[in-house]
């Protein structure tokens, strides 16, 4: 292993060897293996050891501290003992690094380049043990460069070759790995499910009460009178996971797995498993047509078919969590209500505000804006609450736009130094060229999110206008919403107010206005008249 200018140069002097504190650090990507005595960790720490104990005379001395990572990947930096070193080689505790691959380190060039940098602003080498190169000159930089790069290129490779091999093994009707789910254990030697009688017994009985009770919501209540609760199981870290209550959410999930039939979905194919089955097919079915004839649209979004005003803005005030909007026939006649989203999904008793009738909360609402045009005082204090609420917003939108600009000085130091380095190797390596366009990439990203900010900083609404012309705007609210369509309303609505809360126990209902909404409102107004 060759040694530094800087280590030769420390050998010649006259006052001898200088002190260097070497770091070792040790990677291993997976935590298989870790829990033996002896492990990959420690034997890529006894070799680099040996190296510094051979290199003893120079001055070189052990720091005590470990920096062990077991479990990461070296395709970024986000290592808890990576972190540490390189904070104790800005303290100045360590000035040489040792590891035993260079691949033990970083997999990622860009990520070395910064590592690198680090190193050199604090007058700190890098030793490989294994590898021959030197960080100090434009050769040693060249060769670490290539080996940097068929790391790189081996890390996407086994990527690439995993994806694969799990394509194939679900092909295969495999097991390929995830959370255990209720009804099966996985084998002891991994890589496949066998039953679990018990909790095989269990998802067939939900089933039933489904097909039985042919709603979420009573189930869930059998479930909760029962105890049952979801699969739990233990960690290779003898830590305990899962176990948690069933919501309607979990129960559909649990309802619509094929994996009870004894088969494995994999990119909208379906293929026979390896793994038996637990729930007859005709009852799999059954459930699924059942559920699909209850419209369950398992959380997507639906159309606002019946204009429910307040839908997004509404909240329970008891459990601070949203309202949905919801209905139902009845002789012939069409019954809306706002329910809380706990009492939707796990049932009626976990929440005391439970539903609203949709039609009485949004004329309460409606009549709120209404007495605000009519109060002077409550014009003030909106007036005030919204010009608080701009100035939070405008502060919220220059922090964005310093993160922003900071991130862009960043990559443009990143890349005069790239390209610093190139020249310095006499013409750009493939490596340094992706390297570039990918940062170029993220310029152009990071560009275009400032002039968005920018542009917003500039539409942002500047004074609100004085509590009299507010006045006079709110007050002929009542005028234009006669004439608007309820698709309008709705706009309006969500155009000055931006939340509602609602307590079912009190029947109080409680507005904040929006900042740029009232602003906004102001114009329409002037506009129309």
């Amino acid at each position: 292993m060759g040694r530094s200018q800087q280590h030769r140069e420390a050998k010649c002097s006259p006052a001898g060897p200088a002190k260097l504190s070497c770091a070792i650090y040790t990677r291993k990507s997976t935590e298989e293996g870790l829990e033996q005595a002896f492990n990959t960790l420690d034997a890529q720490r006894e070799a680099a050891e040996a190296y510094v104990l051979s290199q003893q005379q120079e001055g070189w001395t052990v720091s005590p501290r470990r920096y062990d990572d077991g479990g990461y990947s070296g395709a970024n930096m986000e290592r808890p003992a990576l972190k540490r070193l390189l904070a104790d080689v800005q303290a100045g505790l360590v000035n040489c690094i040792l590891v035993y691959k260079i691949d033990r380190l970083t997999r990622s060039l860009l990520d070395f380049s910064r590592i690198i940098e680090i190193l050199d602003q604090h007058g700190a080498t890098f030793v490989s043990i294994t590898q021959q190169f030197s960080t100090t000159s434009s050769l040693g930089r060249l060769t670490l460069n290539i080996l940097l790069s068929f790391a790189q290129f081996e890390r996407e490779m086994i990527a690439e070759r995993t994806r694969d091999k799990m394509s194939a093994a679900r092909r295969k009707g495999k097991w390929v790995g995830g959370n255990p789910v209720l009804g099966y254990d996985l084998l002891p030697q991994g890589g496949g499910l066998i039953v679990n009688e018990a909790e095989a017994e269990r998802v067939r009985r939900i089933y039933s009460l489904y097909l039985e009770k042919g709603s979420l919501i009573p189930v869930i209540r059998e479930l909760e009178a029962r105890g049952w609760r979801m699969k739990a199981w233990t960690t290779r870290k003898g830590t305990t996971s899962g176990g948690k209550t069933f919501t309607k959410n979990r129960l559909y999930n649990l309802l619509t797995n094929i994996i009870y039939t004894g088969r494995i979905e994999h990119r909208g194919e379906i293929y026979k498993g390896e793994h038996p089955q637990t729930v007859e097919l005709d009852v799999w079915n059954s459930v699924q047509k059942k559920l699909n004839g209850n419209s369950r649209t398992g959380g997507r979004l639906v159309r606002n078919k019946y204009g429910a005003i307040l839908r997004g803005i509404l909240q329970c005030d008891t459990c601070d969590v949203g309202m949905v909007h919801t209905y139902t026939r009845k002789d012939q006649r069409l019954y809306r209500s706002y329910v809380c989203v706990n009492a939707h999904q796990r049932g009626w008793n976990t929440c005391q505000t439970r539903s609203v009738s949709a039609p009485e909360i949004e004329q309460a609402v409606v009549d709120q804006i209404r007495h605000f045009g009519r109060s002077p005082d409550l014009i003030r204090e909106v007036v005030r609450q919204v010009e608080q609420q701009k100035q939070s917003q405008a502060a919220e939108l220059k922090t964005e736009q310093r993160s922003v600009e900071r991130d862009l000085k960043r990559l443009s130091q990143e890349m005069s130094r790239l390209a610093e380095f190139s020249i310095a190797n006499g013409r750009p390596s493939r490596e340094a060229t992706e390297a570039l366009a990918d940062i170029h990439s993220r310029v152009s990203d990071l560009e275009g999110r400032l002039a968005d900010i920018r542009r917003r900083a500039q539409q942002w609404p500047g004074k609100l206008a004085p509590s009299t012309e507010v006045e006079h705007a709110l007050h002929e609210f009542d005028g234009l919403w006669q004439q608007m369509t309820p698709k309008e309303q709705e706009r309006a609505v969500r155009l000055l107010v931006k939340q509602v809360r609602y307590d079912g126990r009190t029947g109080s209902v409680t507005l904040s206005f929006s900042s740029a909404g009232v602003k906004q409102w102001c114009g329409i107004t002037t506009e129309v008249i």
